[in-house]
């Protein structure tokens, strides 16, 4: 029993607030692929990317003006190339989940966690601990089950393929952000702002190449602006500020595994909210994704170099 307790003691920690705070991004998460699907009835997928970030840059500006008269963000130009990808991130995410389903985007874009484990072997020549690859496996199978069909197919269109490829993006997100900020004088608020940035102009430029003058219009309806007012606050800037601060105190895996956990926290949303009822094979999954997110939480990690 001494044994068991010493060995247990060392390994397993308090929850802190890294992960508490990457769980809430989950929850955020989890209840965006429904707004997002509403928003896009409004207006086109350039257009709310490029409203969405320009909006969440000009909230962050003036902690960035501070930021800079302080002289914290002597390398704020490594935060252009992670804003580059995070924009490609977001441009197959909504257009997936305007052509898809929000069952399989969820599913999908989850599986960012099995390929942040592969990413940082890759990019930053780091292989995760056994411990933690065995919850990441865990946390896709929850993840599989939970978006179950009845009839347990899967079968991938378009918008599927973007989301997979927007899962991809996602592993070397995180990944990419560990290695070029590390050691580097930038805060995570101008981290977030300049991504916030480039995605917006980005957005931009393509709005005005690929669309006419009317498809660029600001859409007037009231539910929109609500559904962007939350997925800017909740959804962006806490979110992307959230990632990017955690990326900086532990592994790219373990942020991406305790973010995969949006599916989880969807399903809860559609059965408190939309009156929803889950199955028992749903409610398996629901649990191995909650199991994987407690032991990833408590679990003290160690990265194998």
């Amino acid at each position: 029993m001494a044994t068991f307790a010493s060995v247990t003691n060392k390994k397993l920690a308090k929850i802190p607030v890294t992960e508490l705070m990457l769980l809430m991004v989950a929850i955020f998460w989890g209840t965006s692929y429904g707004l997002t699907k509403e928003a896009l009835i409004f207006t086109s997928v350039f257009v709310f990317i490029a409203i969405r970030f320009s909006i969440t840059f000009l909230c962050m500006l003036p902690v960035v003006i501070r930021d800079f008269r302080c002289g914290l963000n002597g390398d704020w130009m490594v935060a252009i190339p992670t804003g580059a990808v995070l924009s490609a991130i977001f441009f197959c995410e909504v257009y997936g989940v305007f052509h898809t389903s929000a069952s399989n985007a969820a599913f999908l874009i989850s599986l960012s966690v099995v390929f942040t484990a592969f990413a940082e072997l890759v990019v930053n020549k780091r292989r995760v601990t056994n411990v933690l690859l065995v919850m990441t496996m865990t946390s896709v199978l929850g993840v599989l089950l939970l978006t179950s069909s009845k009839e347990g197919a899967l079968v991938l269109n378009k918008g599927d393929c973007f989301i997979l490829l927007a899962a991809v993006l996602r592993a070397l997100m995180v990944t990419l952000t560990k290695r070029v900020v590390e050691g580097k004088a930038i805060t995570t608020s101008t981290l977030t702002a300049v991504q916030s940035l480039v995605v917006a102009s980005i957005a931009i430029i393509l709005a005005f190449i690929f669309q006419s003058s009317s498809e660029i219009s600001m859409p007037n309806s009231l539910t929109f602006w609500l559904v962007m007012a939350y997925l800017v606050i909740f959804c962006t800037l806490f979110a992307f500020y959230v990632q990017n601060y955690a990326v900086r105190k532990t592994s790219p895996t373990r942020v991406s595994l305790l973010m995969g956990s949006e599916p989880l926290f969807g399903a809860l949303f559609a059965v408190m909210w939309l009156n929803e009822t889950l199955s028992l094979v749903q409610m398996i999954g629901g649990g191995l994704i909650f199991f994987s997110v407690i032991i990833t939480s408590l679990w003290k990690e160690d990265v194998v170099v």
